[in-house]
């Protein structure tokens, strides 16, 4: 059988017209690009963690309700009796979830530029996504924009990301209760740059039925377990768990990550270092000549090079071994931007270093 023909008749079109994410290959580079957390644990820690798995019987499926790690989220964000917790491989996997569990040609909504899994997962399941540009003044939410969206596509299903990837702003409160009110079907707001933040829509769940709370440990310090989960009201938790697919989270994460979630002050000091860190990459990038750096609420920064030159330096930067992420190629408000994410202090002196250096040799 001709193989172009065998593609063509077996796999959906949404699906040959997309294209794969791809991730960089990181090895030998100060890892920069990915916005994790650049902290290890201490030996004392490992050593503890690790006596947690000399009872873990591989043998068998893990609990397929990660009864006790629920119970542990429940606790650390104060979820009232209420809401339920769904679980998911990663945000990822939580997104793809909420997406298949639409109508067919159902339509989905989100600020742009916004996180790239919305839009990605969409496509693959063939359901009309809607990017609305957020202003270019600051990224802040267009309110009337979203608003005369909202009523036009009736969506069905929005994400609001808070803060928002890869802009790392907060978008006005006043403008995200105005659109979940707004809302005609559910509104998920994607804290997994939360930590950071210092801010939460947790305590707005009481106010709106309709709106869900997705979460992460990636961004604290375990994105090699790769765990979200999202909250909200059990009925529409039940719903998505009739698709979620069984022992989804298997054991070795969930006893890791109920452990790490047991000593969360480890991870409440680093979180306060890479905030500390922030500040001070914003402020020297803010000091180097044809370099504008926005405001972040998140573990990473946003910043805008002089024009037609984001790929020369991207490449020049990775060429002194720092990997960042080039954004320019997203085009529309990121033309022109690249992302750092906040290292340990001598990553982010390198970084600095690495980007100065590019820009006298590019004569910028």
């Amino acid at each position: 059988m001709n193989i172009r023909a065998l593609i063509s008749a077996v796999f959906r079109k949404e699906v040959l017209a997309m294209d794969a994410y791809k991730v960089a290959n990181a090895q030998g580079f100060i890892k920069l690009d990915a916005m994790e957390n650049p902290y290890n644990w201490p030996e004392e820690i490992k050593n503890q963690w690790l006596e947690h798995f000399k009872e873990v019987q591989l043998n068998r499926y893990p609990d397929p309700e990660a009864i006790k790690l629920v119970k542990t989220l429940r606790e650390l964000n104060h979820l009232p009796e209420q809401f339920e917790i769904l679980l998911g491989n990663g945000s990822d996997e939580i997104i793809q979830l909420l997406l298949m569990a639409l109508p067919e040609g159902s339509t989905v909504l989100a600020p742009a530029p916004g996180f790239v899994m919305y839009k990605q997962i969409s496509d693959c399941l063939g359901l009309n996504y809607i990017g609305v540009p957020v202003l270019a003044e600051g990224f802040d939410l267009d309110l009337p924009a979203m608003l005369e969206a909202i009523q036009e596509h009736q969506p069905l299903l929005l994400f609001l990301a808070y803060p928002n990837n890869p802009t790392s702003n907060l978008f006005s409160l006043d403008a995200m209760h105005a659109i979940i009110k707004a809302a005609p079907g559910i509104v998920v707001v994607d804290e997994a740059y939360g930590p950071f933040a210092n801010t939460s829509f947790i305590d707005q769940l009481n106010q709106y039925d309709n709106l869900l709370i997705m979460r992460t440990v990636s961004k604290l310090g375990l994105a090699g377990l790769r765990l979200g989960y999202l909250m909200g009201l059990t009925a529409i938790i039940e719903q998505l768990n009739k698709i979620r697919l069984p022992y989804n989270i298997n054991c070795l994460t969930q006893i890791t990550a109920d452990f790490a979630l047991a000593n969360s002050e480890l991870f409440n000091r680093q979180t306060k270092i890479i905030c500390e860190q922030r500040t001070y990459v914003f402020n020297e990038l803010n000091k180097i000549n044809g370099i504008v750096a926005y405001p972040s609420a998140a573990n990473f920064i946003l910043f805008r090079v002089p024009s037609n030159k984001a790929t020369d330096i991207f490449l020049s930067i990775k060429s002194q071994g720092v990997l960042i992420k080039n954004m320019t190629t997203q085009g529309g408000l990121l033309t022109d931007c690249l992302r750092v994410t906040i290292g340990k202090p001598d990553e982010n002196l390198a970084f600095l270093n690495a980007l100065r250096t590019s820009l006298a040799e590019l004569s910028v």
